[in-house]
C-alpha cells in the first residue's frame, strides 16, 4: 500500500509536458484565407478552412458558413446536433433567430462516410426541436454551442455569415486538414 501511495505521489510530480502532447507553435489563419474559402463556397453552406492539432489529442477546426434566408412557421425547428464537437460561432454579417436545446423528436443520424461528418462536424444527426432557447444573433455576436446541444435557425432575414470554431476533443476530424483552395 505504501509503495502505491509513493508511486502515485511521484506520478503527480512529473511535469505535465512529459505526459501530454504539447503544441509547439501557433497557427495563423489570415483574413485572405478566410475570404478565399468564403468565395469558394458556391452553393455549399459550410466549408472547413483548417483543422489544427492543439496538443493533448485535441483538434480545433475553423470553418466559414453562410446560411440563406429561411423562415420556420410555428414552434418546430429542424436542428442539427454534434455528438462530440463543440462549436463557437462568430457572426460576421447578417442576422438570424437561432434556436438551441429544447425537446427533441424525429432523431436521424448522419452516415459516418459523408463529407460533412468526416471533414466538418464529426458524428452528428438532425432533430426536430420545440421549446428551445430562442436568440437573435447578428454581426459581432459569439455563440457557444456545446456538443450534444441541438441547434438550428428559425428565421434568417436575408443571410447570416459566420465563422465556426469547432473544438474536437476526440480528433474525429482530420488533423492537419487544409481547404483545397489554400493548398499550393
Amino acid at each position: 500500500m505504501k509503495n502505491k501511495i509513493i508511486t502515485a505521489m511521484l506520478f503527480c510530480l512529473i511535469p505535465t509536458g512529459l505526459t501530454a502532447q504539447a503544441a509547439d507553435n501557433a497557427t495563423h489563419i489570415s483574413s485572405g484565407e478566410i475570404m478565399t474559402v468564403f468565395e469558394a463556397l458556391g452553393e455549399a453552406i459550410d466549408q472547413q478552412i483548417r483543422i489544427v492539432d492543439i496538443g493533448d489529442d485535441i483538434n480545433v477546426a475553423v470553418g466559414i458558413l453562410r446560411r440563406a434566408g429561411n423562415r420556420t412557421e410555428g414552434e418546430e425547428v429542424n436542428a442539427i446536433i454534434h455528438h462530440r464537437v463543440t462549436e463557437v460561432y462568430y457572426v460576421l454579417s447578417g442576422s438570424g433567430v437561432l434556436v438551441t436545446g429544447g425537446e427533441q423528436s424525429d432523431a436521424r443520424e448522419f452516415p459516418d462516410n459523408v463529407t460533412a461528418v468526416m471533414e466538418l462536424i464529426g458524428p452528428s444527426g438532425s432533430r426536430t426541436v420545440v421549446n428551445g432557447q430562442v436568440q437573435t444573433i447578428s454581426a459581432g455576436d459569439v455563440v457557444v454551442i456545446p456538443a450534444g446541444v441541438p441547434h438550428g435557425f428559425r428565421h434568417i432575414q436575408e443571410q447570416v455569415t459566420y465563422l465556426s470554431i469547432r473544438v474536437d476533443p476526440d480528433q474525429t476530424l482530420p488533423t492537419g486538414y487544409l481547404h483545397p483552395v489554400l493548398q499550393d
